[in-house]
């Protein structure tokens, strides 16, 4: 088994390398620290898994999850983040991923779901099989926020949570024009024009 780890924190890369190297069947390990550098490794070598972080300093990871599963859809994607599993996960999956994981995961949990996902299935918590049998009753199409990229998608919740332009700004390493850029876009998009509205829409739709 190789495997790709892609997380912009060493030492969250260092954790989860010495939880993997618990696996008899891994051959190697490789690490990324931001999106650009996992597609690099990707074009030059072959791996079966690839954790990858939601939140990445240069792409957001769900731009990353869908070039992966464009150009190479045989590797297994395990999506890694800190948010909670409503706010990304379901979106995660309809994407491609085969598994989502929160960053507090307990190390047993991390390696049931690698060994799960290289047999080629999908993991997901209780939790989350709660909420995909809850939204199975829905219509993707009829939810404004389906139509916003990863990026606009992870802008607008940090929008809905209260945080300014420049916090945004600081977090994913970009300008305050880009990020006011963005919230227009998202404003439009979702046919809203005030960021209480953004809240409100987010609490209803539990993505907050």
């Amino acid at each position: 088994m190789k495997v790709l780890i892609c997380d912009d924190h060493k030492i969250v890369r260092e954790g989860l390398r010495q939880i993997l190297q618990q696996l008899e069947d891994l051959l190697i390990i490789r690490e990324a620290g931001d999106g650009a550098e996992a597609i690099k490794l990707l074009h030059s070598e072959v791996f079966d898994i690839l954790l990858l972080d939601i939140s990445l300093p240069d792409k957001n990871g769900l731009e990353v999850l869908q070039l992966v599963k464009t150009k190479w859809p045989l590797v297994n994607v395990l999506m890694l983040s800190m948010l909670p599993q409503e706010q990304y996960a379901i979106r995660a999956l309809k994407l491609g991923a085969s598994g989502y994981l929160t960053k507090n995961t307990a190390s047993e949990e991390l390696l049931a779901a690698v060994k799960k996902v290289s047999a080629g299935g999908k993991y997901i918590s209780h939790s989350l099989a709660e909420s995909l049998a809850i939204n199975l009753d829905k219509d993707p199409y009829q939810r404004k926020h389906d139509i916003l990229s990863g990026r606009e998608f992870e802008i607008m919740i940090q929008l809905a949570n209260g945080k300014s332009l420049q916090e945004i700004g600081n977090e994913l390493c970009i300008s305050v024009k880009t990020v006011s850029t963005y919230r227009s876009r998202i404003m439009e998009k979702m046919e809203l024009s005030r960021n209480t509205e953004l809240a409100r829409y987010c609490l209803e739709n539990k993505l907050i």
